[in-house]
C-alpha cells in the first residue's frame, strides 16, 4: 500500500469534517471529489490498485488528488485477478461498439464480483480511524445501471450494514451517511456539475482498454458513455481518443 504525501491544507486550524472519497481517476470520482469539496468535507481519497486492465486510471487518481488538493491520498493495493470473473481483470474481450439496447441489458462483462462492496468496507475502515462519518462514492444508476452494486438499494443495505458492523456505529458515537450525488443524475448532467465547480475532465481516464500510450479507445462502452454524455453537455471532452465516434 503506497500513501501520497500530505497536502500543506490538511493541517490547517479548524479543518472542515473529514470524509472519505473514492477515487478512481474517472470522471465520476472526480466529479464526486469536487462535490464533496464544495459541501465543505476534508477529502480523504481512497484509490484502488486491484489489479485492472485499464491501469491509466491510477496515474489520473494521482493527477485529480494533486490538482484537488486532498488532505491524503492513499493507494489500496488489493489484486483481484486472482478470481478473475471479469473483463477487468482477467484475459477476457472487453464489448465493443455496443448499441444502445446493449448498453443498457442485463450485466456487462466489465462488472468486477463484489468490487463496490469490497471498496466500501475498506473505506469504512479508513473513515472509523479518521473519526469520519462520510464517505463518498461515484455510483450511478442512470446510464450504466447493468452493475448492480451501483443500485440504491445496495447503497442503503451497505449503509445499515456499517451502522452495526463497526465500534463507532454500535456505540452510537457515528451516523454513518453514503454519500452518492451522481446516482440518479445522467452522464451529460454529471459533467455539467462538474464543469460548474471547476473539474479539470482532461486529467481523468476512463476507457477500459487504452491504447499502450494511454489513449482512449473510443470504442468500449466507458468511452461511449463519457463522450455521449460531453456532446449532450454541450462540451468537448478533452482527453486523446483512437476512435472517436462522438
Amino acid at each position: 500500500m503506497s500513501v501520497a504525501t500530505p497536502s500543506a491544507a490538511s493541517s490547517t486550524v479548524n479543518a472542515p469534517r473529514p470524509a472519505v472519497v473514492l477515487v478512481s481517476g474517472g470522471l465520476d470520482s472526480a466529479t464526486v471529489l469536487a462535490i464533496a469539496k464544495s459541501q465543505g468535507f476534508t477529502p480523504y481519497a481512497l484509490t484502488f490498485d486491484y489489479g485492472q486492465r485499464h491501469r491509466f486510471e491510477l496515474d489520473a487518481a494521482r493527477r485529480v488528488c494533486e490538482a484537488s488538493g486532498v488532505a491524503r491520498q492513499v493507494v489500496f493495493n488489493i489484486d483481484l485477478r486472482p478470481f478473475g470473473g471479469s473483463a477487468l481483470t482477467s484475459d477476457i474481450a472487453v464489448p465493443k461498439d455496443r448499441n444502445a439496447d446493449e448498453l443498457t441489458t442485463g450485466i456487462p462483462i466489465t462488472y468486477v464480483p463484489a468490487r463496490n462492496t469490497v471498496f466500501l468496507s475498506l473505506a469504512l475502515g479508513w473513515a472509523e480511524v479518521l473519526g469520519a462519518a462520510d464517505i463518498f462514492i461515484g455510483v450511478n444508476a442512470v446510464d450504466y445501471s447493468g452493475y448492480p452494486d451501483c443500485r440504491p438499494e445496495f447503497i442503503a443495505s451497505f449503509q445499515q450494514t456499517a451502522s452495526l458492523a463497526t465500534k463507532a456505529g454500535v456505540e452510537g458515537t457515528t451516523r454513518w451517511e453514503i454519500h452518492t450525488p451522481l446516482i440518479h443524475l445522467t452522464k451529460a448532467e454529471i459533467i455539467q456539475t462538474g464543469h460548474r465547480l471547476g473539474v479539470d475532465y482532461s486529467l481523468t481516464h476512463s476507457c477500459y482498454d487504452p491504447a499502450p500510450d494511454g489513449r482512449s479507445c473510443g470504442r468500449c462502452d466507458t468511452c461511449q458513455l463519457r463522450l455521449k454524455g460531453f456532446s449532450d453537455a454541450g462540451l468537448v471532452d478533452p482527453v486523446p481518443y483512437v476512435d472517436r465516434l462522438v
